[in-house]
């Protein structure tokens, strides 16, 4: 699989992590800030809303998970940073309008 078709599989494969509190994918609530691709080997940079997320451990595993089974995928790094600190900012316009917030 090339790197572009391999990048896009594992942004699908983090859009299937869902918040349980909130109902939305991490992807739409702007918690995955970096993926990069070398080879089979995939980074990812996420965050979470705050740093005492209580399930910010729970989302970076599923992440992690998610990330591991794309096809072609030979190893995960994933990091959980909060620099620069997460945002409303971030979040989609999907997500504004299920959270019932201004969209742009």
């Amino acid at each position: 699989m090339d790197v572009e078709r391999l990048l896009a599989a594992v942004w699908e494969a983090l859009g299937e992590v869902v918040d349980p509190e909130l109902g939305l994918p991490i992807t739409d609530l702007g918690l995955v800030y970096d993926v990069r691709v070398d080879g089979g080997r995939v980074e990812v940079d996420m965050t979470t809303t705050t740093p005492v997320c209580p399930l910010g451990s729970h989302l970076a595993r599923l992440a992690e998970s998610r990330v591991a089974a794309v096809p072609g995928v030979t190893a995960v790094e994933l990091r959980v940073v909060h620099e620069p600190a997460w945002t409303p900012d971030r979040l989609s316009n999907r997500a504004r309008r299920v959270l019932g917030l201004r969209g742009e």
